[in-house]
């Protein structure tokens, strides 16, 4: 099977965002990951594996190397969004960019979400090799249109449960998987009062979860990597339509 990790952002003594009515980011982020994990085990071809399933602090770098040791195909990271404007409201996409963000709303995110390793005393020289060598990767490789591909299947998933934007890039830290198409959902904002509501709401948590597996399945039908029961699907139709009785 295809295998999809699924991060849970924040946790253990790092909180991310703390929405109006006490909600916090890092409960919210590892119920919408184990209801998405649960829909994607339930899917015939597709396999989860969560970097947290508990309440612990994971640094950001170690997200992405836990994703690789499980030969993830895919990295979801979760999380809610926070902005001082209490209206702020929707559910946005980033993908990993080197080259500047699209926007200054991005770079802030992007700022923002790199420094919850801060808060877990991660020092940052621990992961300037690393990072020198994952960098050089990605530059090479094809994974950042895919992520974007990938991306804007999600963000139209999620555009049916009332939110819609483009995909956004900035320099992500938990992003930088180098081998697979990486996204970031950023999955409401906890800082309104409403949607704080709605994410903490199993029901909604279900939706927001279906919303992102429907756009994950939509990349991987139109990508299908060979070996995998996608790519038999996508062959099947092929020999389908070209049979007895099918299109020419």
């Amino acid at each position: 099977p295809l295998i999809i990790a699924i991060d849970a952002g924040h946790g253990g003594q790092d909180p991310g965002a703390i929405g109006p009515n006490g909600k916090r980011e890092k409960d919210v982020t590892l119920a919408v990951a184990r209801e998405l994990a649960r829909q994607v085990n339930a899917t015939p071809g597709l396999k989860a594996y969560l970097t947290r399933d508990t309440d612990v602090f994971i640094p950001l770098n170690r997200r992405a190397v836990l994703a690789r040791q499980a030969k993830a195909d895919m990295f979801v990271s979760i999380h809610a969004d926070a902005a001082h404007n209490h209206s702020a409201r929707g559910a946005s996409v980033y993908v990993l960019s080197l080259r500047g963000a699209t926007s200054q709303r991005a770079r802030w995110l992007a700022d923002k979400e790199n420094a919850s390793d801060m808060i877990g005393g991660v020092r940052l020289q621990e992961t300037s090799n690393t990072l020198a060598n994952v960098l050089i990767d990605l530059t090479q490789s094809g994974q950042m249109k895919a992520s974007e591909e990938a991306a804007v299947h999600v963000l139209d998933s999620l555009g049916r449960i009332g939110h819609k934007r483009r995909v956004e890039k900035a320099n992500f830290a938990v992003l930088r998987t180098s081998d697979m198409p990486a996204m970031l959902v950023e999955t409401g904002f906890i800082s309104n009062p409403e949607e704080e509501r709605l994410l903490t709401s199993p029901g909604h948590q279900r939706k927001l979860a279906a919303a992102v597996l429907e756009g994950v399945n939509a990349y991987f039908v139109r990508q299908p990597p060979p070996g995998t029961l996608y790519a038999a699907r996508a062959s099947a139709e092929i020999a389908g339509a070209s049979g007895p009785g099918g299109s020419p």
